[in-house]
């Protein structure tokens, strides 16, 4: 997944599906920015990350 940084992704968690540029992967959250702004989703929650067609 550290592949994925800085590239479009769609993250698939427990409550929603986000969409946006992957910052960061730590050991306990992903960060992602979206057009709406920065989000925190904790790593627990993630079912899947994918990368976005272009």
């Amino acid at each position: 997944m550290q592949d994925f940084i800085g590239k479009e992704v769609e993250v698939l968690a427990l409550e929603t599906t986000y969409k946006g540029k992957l910052i960061e992967i730590g050991e306990t959250e992903v960060y992602l920015q979206t057009e709406s702004g920065w989000i925190v989703i904790p790593v627990e929650k993630i079912i899947s990350i994918t990368e976005q067609e272009e």
